[in-house]
């Protein structure tokens, strides 16, 4: 399932880079802040939203609204580009159903084994013991 979200949905404000930078950084804004508002996107079904919303942790605000940061570049295109594309893949692990767990039991062979593995290493332990001269 591919979502795509209409890009007027996304609201996308340049500010300045945190860390080092030299001269320019306190001129140039080149980090980029997306927000895009998971409850006002229709397309999601209440089961991809839950995992979005778990998947982006605190980067979703209490009003729903996603908050994604971009300044690994130094230009605003590249920025855009890179926060475009960690939405795109937030969306895509969202719709990705979670494969259910099916619990299994184990094999008589492998109880054996463990039983097996028990006894030996309790009779290793007991070697290790000081011997009882009473007996």
């Amino acid at each position: 399932m591919d979502l795509t979200p209409d890009p007027r949905d996304l609201e996308f404000q340049f500010i300045r880079a945190s860390g080092p930078g030299g001269q320019n950084v306190n001129k140039v804004s080149s980090a980029l802040q997306l927000r895009f508002n998971t409850r006002g996107f229709t397309e999601l079904s209440d089961a991809v939203r839950e995992r979005l919303t778990r998947l982006a942790g605190r980067r979703l605000t209490a009003d729903g609204v996603l908050i994604l940061e971009a300044q690994r570049f130094r230009t605003q295109e590249r920025n855009r580009a890179d926060a475009l594309e960690r939405l795109a893949a937030l969306l895509d692990a969202a719709t990705q159903a979670p494969k259910p767990r099916r619990p299994t039991r184990p094999s008589r062979a492998q109880r054996e084994r463990r039983l097996e593995s028990k006894q030996q290493q309790g009779i290793a332990k007991q070697r290790r013991r000081r011997p009882n001269l009473n007996d």
